[in-house]
């Protein structure tokens, strides 16, 4: 079996290993072992009950979208993509926090697909992971997600099947607060995105090239099991200063074995994220859909206040974000609010996102989202008044500036998590390396055969702590599905978070939505080579 087609087998939700999953999300014991604990079904009762408990409206919000092949123009640059309804980003989804969601997704695609509600706290049925929480929608066929959205912030939705993210097919999701407690004029909705679908290739070849490792050897095996680390990455990266640390230049010339792989980024190295940058070089950076030689424009006025609401939907890029000629005031991350702290930029990894406020001066300026430690950028400008556009390649000073981690960020009163020692706490070492393109959880690749024997068991109403242990010299955005943590003893409420080399990072949640939820990094090339894990309730 190739590589490309590896994941559309372990997780589309056919054949027996999809059946057999389903088997067990039954109420049956998984695996053949006995003595091994029941596991919560994602359509059981004690799914249901917990739904029964969200505070919702009574109001419902229904969307279609229609997953589909066709063109797309970039800004001056045509592609062939896949996207929802033709549109990129696809069309924001808007709901007040209690509406119920009901979102009809028709597949055109050639392959299966479905929908992740990223960030979501929402009934684990409605989750989109197949074969996990749902089958895959076939093609020609169609699903609907019903679920209420309980919780105000800014979220997103993208597919959860191989690597159909780093195509076209995500959109905003904004939950908004009826009580909303910040004061600003308008809001605007900023997605980045890294590039290359229908440039130099497709996704699924890009990981294919990736997981022949660097010497043409290691790729991952059709199971997607892995029984030694052989190969691992040695050596670390000290604490790194996370203040004005300058771009660094990118050295993407291909070492020894690399001839011949368009995809492989190599020498991209970054302060900010402790060493190695990213593993793919992408021809264009997006805001909005647009490259920076046609950027989308934000039309404002002087003195006025605007909440950014920014999302980052790429596959292997960190961004550096800044807005030249002002600062920004972080008040959300990941839809929880935090502490304000005024900074020149913020560093966002794919699957985040941060809400800012910032209160705009008269001009044209650029908002430029700098792809971390490779050398190249997209943008976006923002209009109040007459003034010359910025060049496309424009590098404002505040990208030098004020930079806070999201462990820097200390959680707002009112969602921080009160004191209380964990009920259990898991050990999530992170493994591999791009020799090998080996990526796991605790040494093992993540195969679907065994998720359910695997997982990391909890039980309704425990605290809970997750150690991120970064054994690799790669940063990687760990993401929990249904939930979000607490980084640190007070710091952010977070769904998505960067996990330095060679770095440990304690994450605490309240286990309060039974299911069966995915954990992964958001790197989607890592956790499609087996960076992904399962946390799930005992009946």
């Amino acid at each position: 079996m190739n590589a490309i087609n590896r994941r559309s087998v372990l997780l589309a939700g056919a054949g027996t290993a999809g059946a057999g999953l389903l088997a067990a999300c039954s109420g049956k014991k998984p695996g053949s072992q006995g003595g091994k604990p029941e596991l919560v079904s994602p359509s059981g009762s004690a799914v249901a009950a917990a739904a029964d408990k969200r505070t919702g409206t009574g109001k419902e919000r229904t969307v279609r979208r229609t997953a589909t092949a066709g063109t797309v123009d970039l800004g001056g640059k045509t592609v062939q993509t896949w996207s929802y309804d033709g549109e990129l980003p696809g069309k924001e989804i808007r709901l007040t926090a209690g509406d119920t969601l009901v979102a009809h997704l028709a597949n055109h695609l050639p392959e299966k697909t479905s929908i992740h509600w990223h960030g979501v706290a929402l009934r684990n049925n409605m989750d989109g992971v197949p074969p996990i929480t749902q089958r895959a929608v076939a093609p020609g066929a169609s699903f609907t997600y019903r679920f209420v959205a309980d919780e105000p912030g800014t979220y997103w939705h993208h597919p959860h099947v191989g690597v159909q993210l780093d195509r076209g097919l995500y959109g905003p999701l904004i939950v908004e607060d009826p009580h909303e407690p910040l004061k600003y004029d308008d809001e605007w909705v900023v997605v980045l995105d890294d590039w290359l679908d229908g440039v130099t290739g497709t996704p699924a070849q890009a990981l294919a090239a990736l997981q022949k490792g660097m010497g043409g050897s290691g790729s991952p095996s059709p199971s997607g099991s892995m029984d030694g680390m052989e190969g691992m990455d040695q050596g670390g990266m000290g604490g790194m200063d996370m203040g004005s640390a300058s771009p660094s230049p990118s050295m993407s010339s291909r070492m020894p074995g690399m001839d011949g792989n368009p995809f492989m980024l190599m020498g991209a190295t970054s302060k900010l994220l402790g060493g190695d940058a990213g593993d793919v070089k992408y021809p264009y950076y997006l805001v909005n859909g647009r490259t920076p030689t046609d950027p989308v424009s934000y039309r404002g006025k002087r003195n006025q206040k605007v909440r950014l609401r920014i999302i980052n939907a790429g596959g292997d890029t960190a961004f550096r974000v800044a807005l030249g000629g002002h600062r920004l005031t972080i008040t959300h991350t990941d839809g929880y609010p935090v502490e304000h702290e005024q900074v020149d930029a913020l560093l966002i990894a794919p699957g985040e996102r941060y809400d800012a406020l910032v209160t705009l001066k008269d001009g044209v300026f650029p908002l430029v989202s700098l792809a971390e430690g490779k050398n190249a950028s997209g943008m976006a400008l923002v209009r109040t008044g007459s003034g010359r556009t910025p060049s496309p390649t424009a590098r404002p000073r505040e990208l030098n500036g004020r930079i806070l981690a999201s462990t820097d960020l200390r959680a707002a009163d009112s969602v921080r998590l009160k004191a209380r020692k964990p009920d259990v706490t898991h050990r999530v070492e992170l493994t591999g390396s791009m020799g090998k393109y080996d990526w796991a959880i605790n040494g093992k690749r993540f195969d679907i055969n065994k998720a359910a024997a695997n997982a990391f068991l909890v039980q309704s109403g425990q605290r809970v702590r997750l150690q991120f242990v970064n054994g690799t010299d790669m940063w990687h955005p760990m993401h929990l599905h249904g939930h979000t943590y607490q980084v640190g003893s007070s710091g952010p409420r977070k769904d998505t978070t960067i996990v330095l080399p060679r770095k440990t990072v304690t994450c605490d949640f309240d286990a309060d939505n039974p299911g069966r939820w995915l954990m992964h990094c958001h790197n989607v090339y890592h956790g499609e080579s087996g960076m992904m894990g399962l946390v799930a309730y005992e009946a």
